[in-house]
């Protein structure tokens, strides 16, 4: 990776975290009717990775349709498969000495437990998920009123949520001042 693409992409990433706070539908800062250019650029990225990590967390609950695995893992697999996904590709990365490419791997896994968060903290809205709020657009059931259940945990829904929203967020702030360091400082 050129050392401009570097710097380009370690900006767009910056901009993507300054922008989070503001856009993403997970918070509850109102930023409805804002037709700027910025929101339109930020619902886009957000809709391709959200639908991307959707597609790996369903993928997770498909391998134990067709391996037979106990309920609690079937349940369970959805999130494990999305955190796994973008730490794997981190890892890769890593190991074939593209410190770049696995900071960008491990800011999409803050991403991943971003989603996570809110999800864990709508788990108290019972354990069938409707089909407005799924991603596969068909009544489902809600992953962490089970997981919270089975475990006793339910009540502490929102500790729970709120340390790994906390998790995620100093996760991609991490792998941003990351990147800009390879982008701005060890390129110079």
């Amino acid at each position: 990776m050129t050392p401009a693409a570097k710097k380009t992409t370690a900006g767009l990433f910056l901009l993507f975290l300054l922008l989070f706070p503001k856009f993403s539908p997970y918070i509850s800062v109102n930023s409805a009717g804002d037709n700027t250019l910025l929101h339109h650029l930020f619902v886009l990225y957000f809709f391709v990775t959200s639908q991307t990590l959707g597609i790996i967390h369903e993928s997770g609950h498909g391998v134990c349709y067709i391996l037979p695995c106990p309920e609690l893992l079937m349940v369970a697999n959805g999130t494990i498969f999305q955190l796994l996904f973008p730490a794997f590709v981190g890892y890769y990365y890593k190991k074939r000495g593209n410190r770049f490419a696995a900071l960008i791997a491990l800011f999409f896994v803050g991403f991943s437990l971003q989603y996570t968060a809110w999800y864990m903290s709508t788990a108290h809205e019972g354990l069938h998920l409707p089909a407005s709020k799924s991603f596969l657009g068909v009544d489902a059931m809600h992953d962490f009123n089970y997981l919270f259940s089975y475990f006793h945990l339910l009540p502490y829904e929102g500790f729970i949520s709120g340390l790994t929203r906390l998790g995620a967020y100093l996760l991609m702030i991490y792998a941003v001042v990351a990147m800009l360091v390879d982008a701005f400082v060890r390129d110079n």
